[in-house]
C-alpha cells in the first residue's frame, strides 16, 4: 500500500520524509521514549535516517506496518509517531510515541483516533491491540481515552532497553 495522508482539526498525519530526520532524532533523545519504546539506545542520527529512509517505506510496501508522523497544522512541528502493525489476521497493534514538548494537549488521542478510524475503514481488522510497559501512564491514558479496555498485566513480558524484564499492560479495542 502507498502511504496515506490523514487530517484532523489540528494535525496532519503523513509518511515521514528525509526533511523529518532531525525532528525524529531530537524526539528520540527523550529518556521516556528510549525507556518505554524499542528505539535503539543511544539513538543516533543514523538511526533516524535509516528509519525514515529505509525501514518505514519498506513496511508500507510490505503491508505489515503503517507508520505516520503527526504534525501540527499551525506550526508544522512534529507531535509524534503513530502506527498500526499487523499481529495476526484481523488483529493490529496500535503503537505511538509523542514528542515531550507536545504531550498533554490531546494530540496523541487525536492522531491515534484518526489512524484507528482509517484502519477500521481500510484494513481487514476486527481488533486493535495496545501494549505498554507497566508504568507508562501517559500511554495508558491515551489508550483509555480512545476506548481501549485494559485487559490485563503480563508479568515480565519483555526486556526493556535497561536490560531488565518488565511487566506490560495489554488492551483491546473491538470494531465499532
Amino acid at each position: 500500500m502507498d502511504p496515506v495522508t490523514l487530517e484532523t482539526d489540528r494535525l496532519v498525519l503523513r509518511a515521514f520524509t528525509p526533511a523529518d530526520v532531525d525532528a525524529v532524532y531530537e524526539a528520540c533523545q527523550d529518556e521516556d521514549i528510549q525507556f518505554y519504546t524499542p528505539v535503539p539506545v543511544p539513538y543516533r542520527r543514523a538511526d533516524a535516517e535509516r528509519l525514515v529512509g529505509e525501514k518505514l517505506p519498506a513496511q508500507w510496501a510490505e503491508d505489515r506496518d503503517y507508520t505516520l508522523g503527526a504534525f501540527r497544522k499551525d506550526t508544522g512541528a512534529l507531535v509524534g509517531s503513530y502506527c498500526l502493525t499487523l499481529i495476526s489476521r484481523g488483529v493490529w497493534e496500535l503503537g505511538y510515541w509523542a514528542v515531550k514538548e507536545q504531550r498533554g494537549r490531546g494530540y496523541s488521542v487525536e492522531a491515534a483516533r484518526a489512524l484507528c478510524d482509517w484502519g477500521w475503514d481500510t484494513l481487514d481488522v476486527h481488533r486493535i491491540e495496545w501494549w505498554a510497559m507497566a508504568g507508562n501512564t501517559g500511554s495508558r491514558a491515551v489508550a483509555e481515552k480512545l476506548g481501549f479496555t485494559v485487559e490485563g498485566t503480563l508479568r515480565n513480558r519483555g526486556i526493556a532497553n535497561d536490560g531488565k524484564p518488565h511487566d506490560w499492560w495489554v488492551g483491546g479495542l473491538l470494531r465499532p
